[in-house]
């Protein structure tokens, strides 16, 4: 039974959101720190679910101490754990990476029924080869029908806390076999490697709202794909004393990419 203060608390981020949407002359992708800084191994961040809230209804990122993932959908913010449950996220969960967006899709692509499905990088490759700038930041909501979903948490960390790379080796894979849901994408460009994933990165959610975590692999039967391209993007950092003394100027695109790929067959 989810309690009745977090149902009041997502109405009432779900109708901020709204109102967010229809007054933004053009969204903006609301970034909170580095991907590096998380490779890192900082996992404390000052941002509350609250005050994420008011930048966007539709995103992904983690919670501090690596304490799964978070998914944000239609104003509605979840919290995906490592022992496969799924809540809404409370007001006061402070996250230590995040991207959000007023999510206002510009172009729709029909997916319509795919015979022998798409996987992800296939589906990468056909949303790809619509984008008239690949310099650009873009959002993707895809829902539809799967046949394969593979989805990834991780459990809470203690201090003194370890690199990711060293971490994602205690991640948790779920795997759900014909399944509707949502797909939410991140496209970053490949100059943004130091503060963002460069690429694609996916989260999904299940419809029924009972499953989900950072996608892995998916395979897409049937449904509809809308994309918002973004010409703009907000960067707040943290300002505790981990964030100060990390050393970002090391290149972590190799452990990066193992990360985000480990697991996915």
């Amino acid at each position: 039974m989810i309690p009745a203060r977090l149902l009041r608390f997502a109405a009432a981020v779900a109708l901020a959101s709204c109102a967010l949407s229809a007054s933004a002359a053009e969204p903006v992708l609301f970034v909170y720190s580095t991907i590096n800084s998380l490779l890192a191994g900082n996992y404390d961040g000052e941002l509350s679910i609250k005050e994420l809230a008011s930048k966007g209804n539709f995103g992904m990122g983690t919670f501090n101490h690596l304490d799964g993932e978070m998914v944000a959908l239609d104003g509605i913010y979840y919290h995906i754990r490592a022992d496969g449950s799924v809540s809404l996220a409370a007001p006061g969960e402070q996250l230590p990476w995040a991207n959000v967006l007023p999510f206002q899709p510009a172009t729709m692509i029909a997916a319509g029924r795919m015979t022998s499905g798409q996987d992800l990088k296939g589906l990468e490759a056909r949303i790809d080869a619509t984008l008239d700038n690949r310099n650009l930041f873009y959002a993707v909501k895809i829902e539809g029908e799967f046949s394969k979903v593979v989805t990834r948490a991780i459990p809470a960390q203690t201090r003194p806390y370890q690199p990711l790379i060293a971490v994602s080796k205690t991640q948790v894979e779920f795997r759900r076999d014909q399944i509707n849901g949502t797909l939410l994408g991140i496209r970053s460009p490949a100059f943004s490697k130091a503060f963002n994933v460069p690429g694609w990165h996916w989260h999904f959610i299940s419809q029924d709202r009972t499953y989900g975590g950072h996608a892995l692999a998916a395979t897409l039967v049937q449904g509809s794909i809308k994309l918002a391209k973004l010409h703009r993007v907000e960067l707040e950092l943290p300002q505790n004393s981990e964030f100060a003394k990390t050393d970002q100027s090391q290149d972590r695109s190799t452990e990066l990419e193992k990360i985000e790929s480990s697991g996915a067959d």
